[in-house]
């Protein structure tokens, strides 16, 4: 009597990360040698979503074995959200089953684990299903110290950017503003910040008041340059979140209610040039107070999600597919894959969940963690001391041609007024 071989099903969503063919190749030679047949599903949830079965591709461990060295995602991926309508829930659902897909491995970042979580709850255990987490934000609510993959790579990458850009400033004596992927959490923009020896480096966790008016951000940036000025340099590097445009005060930027959202209700970022609107506010009001600067705007994002992963990346990313694909072997469902102290700790679907929003939990940059602290103690920025200090005071004031009480009026509230201080 012939028993029917079992099928696992992957797919990817959300942007691309380095590391997801890894995984998607460690899912499929682990399943294949544990007995069962491997599915490779097109865009993510995307066609699933309308109840198609056709946009599916079966693998072997021949035609996957070398594609872990390579970016981007071997299946495609998508931001489709299959938890928006009950209809497309239950569509999913339905196409899976008819895959004679019992086993499921999702690769994403927070949407997609979400989106894994309630399509388990729907299966009532029709289809086993583990998450393996991926995102450059590194954002994820996995352990202290414990990255997400992709994110190793993407820091890495940006990095070898950044120090270029270093360069290129001193040697032009001209600032750049550098923003980074990073819609919820500064992970990414601090990581590269404080590897690359960036002059300054602003995320959302370090400011307590929201919304943060547009004017407080631009006193920030304007105070680093005056100090770096006052040392005899006219150029750096600073590297902004891209997150920084969700805490803005949409009145100082028009308003954002003609930006359109992605498929989870997010503002699509990349309609909005922060760097851009930064540089341009900046230069206006570095004139007004009688100095000139150049500043050039450099977004740095879609170039490293789908760089070719660091050996840390395909190593780890080949032990997080390995262990999604033994736990479903093994009979598991319902969690996210973790690796803790070099070993597989499966993380279940109920503690990803955040009881106030209902949706999967972000994991933000800790601002009161020693790292952090660190990384503030080498950019330079204005600081109490440099009021509290009459000769630094007037020096700066000078260079602003501002009396110093005016010039304390206007830029110690600024610095005050973030975390960290």
């Amino acid at each position: 009597m012939n028993v029917p071989r079992t099928t696992v099903g992957i797919l990817v969503g959300g942007g691309p990360a380095p590391g997801i063919n890894s995984v998607i190749s460690a899912v499929t030679i682990r399943s294949i040698l544990g007995g069962c047949d491997v599915v490779g599903i097109i865009d993510g949830f995307k066609w699933l979503m309308e109840g198609s079965t056709g946009q599916v591709r079966p693998l072997s461990i021949e035609e996957v074995s070398r594609i872990h060295f390579r970016g981007g995602s071997y299946l495609g991926t998508s931001r489709a959200n299959p938890t928006k309508k009950a209809e497309s829930l239950a569509n999913v659902l339905s196409a899976l089953l008819r895959l004679g897909i019992t086993k499921l491995v999702t690769i994403g970042g927070d949407d997609t684990a979400f989106s894994s979580l309630k399509l388990e709850e729907l299966a009532a255990g029709r289809i086993q299903i583990v998450h393996v987490p991926k995102t450059i934000d590194n954002d994820l609510d996995l352990p202290s110290g414990i990255p997400t993959f992709g994110f190793q790579t993407a820091r890495h990458v940006a990095v070898e950017i950044v120090k270029n850009l270093m360069v290129d400033a001193h040697s032009t004596s001209r600032w750049y503003f550098v923003v980074t992927m990073g819609r919820k959490a500064g992970h990414l923009a601090l990581g590269i910040g404080k590897a690359a020896g960036a002059t300054l480096t602003l995320i959302p966790e370090e400011f307590q008041e929201r919304p943060v008016r547009l004017r407080h951000l631009l006193d920030l940036l304007i105070g680093t340059m005056i100090k770096r000025l006052s040392g005899g340099r006219s150029d750096g590097v600073i590297v902004l979140a891209e997150g920084l445009i969700e805490i803005l005060d949409p009145r100082d930027l028009g308003g954002l209610e003609h930006v359109e959202r992605d498929e989870h209700g997010h503002l699509r970022l990349s309609e909005i040039d922060i760097g851009d609107v930064l540089r341009r506010e900046v230069i206006k009001s570095m004139k007004g107070l009688g100095l000139a600067a150049t500043v050039v705007a450099k977004n740095v994002g879609y170039e490293l999600r789908s760089a070719d992963p660091i050996p840390f990346d395909m190593e780890y990313t080949r032990d997080l597919g390995y262990c999604a694909a033994q736990f479903l072997l093994d009979g598991g469902t319902a969690a996210m894959v973790s690796i803790q102290d070099g070993r597989f700790v499966p993380i279940p679907f109920s503690q990803m969940v955040d009881s106030v929003s209902g949706r999967a939990k972000v994991r933000m940059v800790d601002i009161a963690a020693q790292s952090y602290q660190i990384a503030r103690q080498y950019m330079i920025r204005l600081s109490e001391e440099d009021f509290s200090d009459p000769v630094s005071l007037g020096r700066y004031a000078a260079l602003a041609g501002l009396p110093p009480e005016d010039f304390q009026r206007r830029f110690r509230s600024a610095c005050s007024n973030v975390a960290g201080h």
